[in-house]
């Protein structure tokens, strides 16, 4: 099986905007969660879509950001607009077949490696 790779991270000025991208394996939720820097600080979810293409967003981010997938070559998708400096975090790519995931719980599912997204002011 191909693993999860994420790719587009990178700086942006707040205002801008970067789209990320992950191949995962074939599973039933997919979805983004990142890691803001500084202490005390967890993983959060950001975004999940199904296989039925249903999307899912934390309430912060449904306005800026888009979750979409390429089920053809199951390459995840998170098109990030409007940054701001508090976007500025580690960003993961999730998959699996966990309802839970949908449902953006953090949970023991399958992780990329992440890439870092820093919004500048």
């Amino acid at each position: 099986q191909e693993q999860m790779r994420e790719s587009g991270g990178g700086s942006a000025p707040a205002g801008g905007s970067l789209t990320l991208s992950c191949t995962v394996s074939s599973s039933n939720c997919y979805g983004w969660f990142r890691r803001p820097p500084g202490p005390g600080k967890s993983r959060e979810a950001v975004a999940a879509i199904d296989n039925y293409g249903t999307t899912y967003y934390a309430e912060s981010m449904k306005d800026r950001f888009i979750i979409s997938k390429d089920n053809g070559e199951n390459i995840l998708y998170l098109q990030m607009n409007d940054l701001k400096p508090e976007d500025t975090a580690v960003y993961y790519c999730a998959a699996h077949w966990k309802w839970n995931l949908c449902q953006l719980q953090i949970g023991d599912y399958n992780w990329g490696q992440g890439t870092q997204v820093t919004v500048s002011s």
